[in-house]
């Protein structure tokens, strides 16, 4: 059995958007007891990431690793075209991800204790995500 649901994510510029419980939701919907679940976001400027979900200076450090990492405005980058966070966005998105696969069992998304599934904004104005959720199973 397939099933999908199309998510809509509102992000508000540079940050963490917890999508957990739609992903939970959509496994759900899909009465699969066991099997796959994949959450595709359809942007090159914004990236999924499972990350720690208790503490949320976790995602403040990653962010600042990142910033450090990789500066937006950086001379080297020849993609400016939408400001100068542009090229930074599409490096950073590059790094992490745009898809994640996680386990359906009993039901659920089998994730962790600690862990969520996150949008990470890369782009410093808030933009409108668009993640596709399927589930594979039964």
């Amino acid at each position: 059995m397939y099933h999908a649901r199309e998510l809509t994510v509102s992000t508000r510029g540079r940050d963490f958007v917890d999508i957990t419980r739609d992903v939970q939701e959509a496994v759900r919907e899909s009465g699969a007891k066991q099997g796959l679940c994949t959450v595709f976001l359809h942007h090159t400027s914004a990236s999924l990431v499972l990350c720690e979900n208790a503490d949320p200076d976790v995602r403040r450090d990653l962010e600042a690793f990142c910033s450090r990492l990789v500066r937006d405005g950086d001379p080297l980058f020849q993609h400016d075209a939408e400001g100068p966070d542009d090229m930074a966005a599409h490096i950073r998105t590059v790094l992490t991800h745009s898809s994640l696969t996680v386990p359906v069992k009993h039901g659920a998304a089998d994730l962790g204790t600690w862990q969520g599934v996150y949008v990470w904004e890369h782009r410093t104005s808030p933009h409108r995500r668009r993640v596709t959720v399927s589930v594979l199973g039964g």
